[in-house]
């Protein structure tokens, strides 16, 4: 995933309801099944508009933003200075590039069925993480390619629930529990949504 492929559609990313209310239940999951301080340093992978990220940033102290997607972080950028937490913001394709830092957790929605080697990514994600590090990610259940009407940079028709959790815990992710959190609804279709949740040893 290397083009901007929400060029055309990053100014009105939020106005969609559905898409706005499925964060939120993704979010409310995360701090369900994790538990965050005032002291932790996360990850956004996919970070977007920062619909996610704008619902935990009261319960850590910084989070850094990681997106491909240039206009996207145009509209975070926005947020930026409203945010109760610090925010840096890196445009990067972790595909193919390294940032520098070390995180307490990574969280991500929603992003990684636009990503081609989903173990080779959960091996980069434990590389990135502190010891005792957390992941909370977020994707539809496999679906049938309606999801998307344009399948441009998709590159999974959804997970199926044992194939991601085995790709997490093959590279030494520990605790790894998935379950569904949310409702995806399109015009077309209702899509279930998993949150996956994994740690590395202290």
């Amino acid at each position: 995933m290397s083009k901007d492929y929400f060029s055309h559609k990053a100014h009105i990313y939020e106005q969609d309801n559905n898409r706005v209310d499925n964060v939120g239940n993704i979010a409310d999951a995360i701090r369900q099944q994790v538990t965050l301080s005032s002291q932790m340093h996360l990850l956004d992978f996919g970070s977007g508009t920062g619909l996610l990220l704008e619902r935990l940033a009261p319960h850590v102290k910084k989070i850094t933003a990681v997106d491909i997607s240039t206009s996207m972080h145009q509209q975070l950028a926005e947020k930026q200075d409203k945010l109760p937490c610090e925010l840096a913001i890196i445009q990067a394709n972790l595909e193919q590039e390294d940032i520098d830092g070390a995180f307490d957790g990574i969280i991500s929605s929603m992003t990684m069925h636009h990503i081609r080697d989903i173990t080779a990514m959960f091996a980069k994600f434990r590389q990135m993480l502190l010891p005792g590090g957390f992941i909370a990610i977020a994707d539809l259940d496999k679906e049938d390619g309606s999801f998307h009407t344009d399948d441009t940079g998709v590159c999974h028709f959804g997970f199926e629930h044992q194939e991601i959790a085995a790709a997490a815990r093959h590279v030494g992710f520990t605790a790894v529990k998935i379950r569904n959190v949310s409702i995806a609804r399109k015009p077309h279709g209702d899509y279930p949504v998993f949150l996956l949740t994994g740690q590395l040893e202290q």
